[in-house]
């Protein structure tokens, strides 16, 4: 049976043996210089444009939610809900008894694409871009359970059934450029996201009360430039790590 002849009866396990073997497989991919320039400029097409961001934006904002949502989950506190707006806004509901925990949650959302994009460009370098297709495809599927509105749902669904589709049915080489491409696209919007936040603290402080530096300075009684700063640090520390192994691959 090959990837493109699968019986839908039997589409649950193909489905898993794909998800398995993207875990076991190696495979790298040469990226020519003007496709590398592509993909750049697609990103950037996508994060910098309002009418593009309106909608790229969307997909970035449920992978700051999610870093809440799976911080929270690695301090032992219960994830209630995720919701995400058509103006970018999320909120993560979540409870649990230890302050380090709210905290730590609160922290991983502004750094969350760049990490996740930092990992996907490195799972590429490596040549293991099926076992990062793989883990992408179950965290969304898991994280459907999380969400609580429309929009949120319309966002999640989209993106796990791509996902899904791409391991199903798509060759080792695209679901390469894919991870590579989604990488880029989410360590500019990272950066994007970022910026956007540093104006609401410096052009738009009638909207403070919902940037996340702000909430945790509140709560935590550490100031919100300390949030901000480490904000920063760690996003830039990604892109720059990012834009490193992308270097690399033209060496």
């Amino acid at each position: 049976m090959t990837q493109t002849d699968i019986d839908p009866i039997a589409l649950p396990q193909a489905w898993w043996a794909a998800v398995v073997r993207g875990f076991t497989d190696v495979h790298t991919t040469a990226v020519p210089l003007h496709v590398l320039l592509a993909i750049l400029a697609g990103a950037t097409l996508l994060s910098i444009p309002r009418l593009t961001w309106r909608w790229f934006g969307l997909y970035v904002t449920f992978v700051h939610e999610l870093g809440h949502a799976y911080a929270a989950l690695m301090t032992g506190r219960f994830v209630h809900s995720l919701r995400i707006g058509l103006d970018h806004s999320g909120r993560l509901v979540s409870s649990g008894r230890s302050a380090f925990g709210a905290a730590w949650s609160g922290f991983w959302g502004y750094p969350a694409p760049a990490v996740v994009g930092l990992a996907l460009i490195a799972a590429f370098s490596a040549g293991r871009s099926g076992a990062a297709m793989s883990i992408g495809a179950l965290i969304l599927l898991i994280s459907l359970v999380f969400l609580r509105n429309a929009t949120g749902i319309l966002v999640a669904v989209v993106s796990a059934a791509i996902a899904q589709l791409l391991i199903l049915f798509a060759t080792p080489e695209i679901v390469d450029y894919a991870v590579l491409a989604i990488g880029v696209a989410l360590s500019v919007g990272a950066v994007r996201d970022l910026l956007k936040l540093a104006g609401v603290h410096t052009r738009r402080r009638e909207r403070i009360q919902s940037s996340d530096a702000w909430i945790l300075g509140r709560s935590t009684g550490v100031p919100g430039f300390v949030w901000m700063s480490l904000f920063t640090l760690v996003t830039a520390g990604c892109a720059a790590t990012s834009g490193w192994l992308l270097w690399g691959l033209l060496a």
